[in-house]
């Protein structure tokens, strides 16, 4: 979709009970702000502003929109609205929790909470300039974060429909949220009154690619094979609608399996999810999550490397601890 080219909200102005401090992303859907609630707490507000559809200029509040696009701005109105309104009964700490959303400026805003912190994209980004990759034991414990959410959310009749490393936001202490459901948002096509299911290419599944198609749990599963590579490859998979004409995931599979930086176990259940028949992948995320974490221990065994017995290399101890540094600091010059 098309990037958000509309003026953001003026800094300092008071909307709803809050105060816009910041504009803090855009996109062609919408404009998230940094704010602040009356009780002076931090929070994140997105604003339904759909670029192809509305324009807003510098110095003003309500969008104008052609009249040809006002059916189709006020169905993707109502999904957002819909959206606020589905999230907002989810309680998870592995889910972006809605606190408030409210009507202003012809238009609707849902009220986040806010946390310091980075997407999983970012951090993925960081690593390929470093030319490193993610380790086994971080990308288990992100997506059993990421799974004990979508759980949530299955449970809750929704589906992401949109999953993907920039919608996956790891906090300070490392855990994962689950952010920017696409389930009620849209893309907006303007050559037909219509609104069609939002997808990325390359994290979104096949069945997403045309309409008619069931969506359900096995669909959020596709996208979140494809979000364990590109931890693993720092890249998202060939778009799923290109692996029909020609299939090269099978090579870029091969490839992992000969550097041995993952287990075969967690390879095994990453191309599971990425399969691009729906039957032939995990039918539930429980099933994703179970086998992530399977394999923790190991991959938390294999992180922290080999370890020398507490009776060893100089009995126990603080002495003997200084005594095992001492002996490992020799090793390793």
């Amino acid at each position: 979709m098309a990037a958000q080219n509309n003026a953001p909200l003026p800094d300092g102005l008071e909307l709803g009970g809050y105060r816009i401090v910041k504009k803090i992303a855009s996109g062609g859907f919408s404009i998230v702000y940094l704010a602040y609630d009356a009780d002076g707490n931090a929070v994140a507000v997105k604003e339904y502003l759909p670029s192809a559809l509305a324009l807003r200029q510098e110095g003003e509040l309500v969008p104008s929109i052609a009249k040809p696009n006002l059916p189709v701005f006020r169905l993707g109105l109502k999904c957002f609205f819909d959206e606020g309104r589905a999230l907002a009964r989810i309680v998870h700490p592995n889910v972006v929790r809605v606190l408030n959303f409210f009507r202003a400026n012809e238009t609707v805003y849902m009220v986040m909470a806010y946390e310091s912190g980075h997407t999983l994209q970012q951090h993925i980004a960081r690593k390929v300039a470093n030319n490193a990759r993610l380790t086994e034991l971080f990308i288990r414990q992100v997506f059993i974060g990421v799974c004990s959410g979508l759980r949530e959310v299955h449970a809750n009749k929704l589906l992401h429909l949109d999953l993907k490393p920039a919608n996956i936001y790891l906090r300070h202490d490392g855990t994962a949220m689950l952010l920017d459901f696409g389930a009620a948002r849209q893309t907006i096509h303007t050559d037909t009154p219509t609104l069609a299911p939002m997808y990325t290419p390359g994290f979104a599944a096949p069945e997403l690619y045309s309409r008619g198609n069931v969506l359900g749990p096995w669909t959020d599963i596709y996208s979140l094979g494809a979000a364990i590579h590109a931890c693993m490859t720092g890249a998202p998979p060939q778009p799923a609608d290109q692996r029909r004409q020609g299939d090269r995931m099978v090579e870029q599979f091969a490839k992992l399996e000969s550097n041995k930086r993952y287990s075969r176990e967690l390879l095994d259940m990453m191309k599971a999810c990425l399969a691009l028949d729906p039957l032939a992948r995990p039918q539930s995320v429980f099933a994703v999550q179970k086998e992530l974490q399977a394999g923790l221990a190991a991959a938390r065994k294999a992180a922290e490397g080999p370890q020398l017995p507490a009776d060893a290399e100089g009995g126990s101890g603080w002495r003997g601890l200084v005594d095992r540094l001492t002996v490992l600091g020799r090793r390793q010059t």
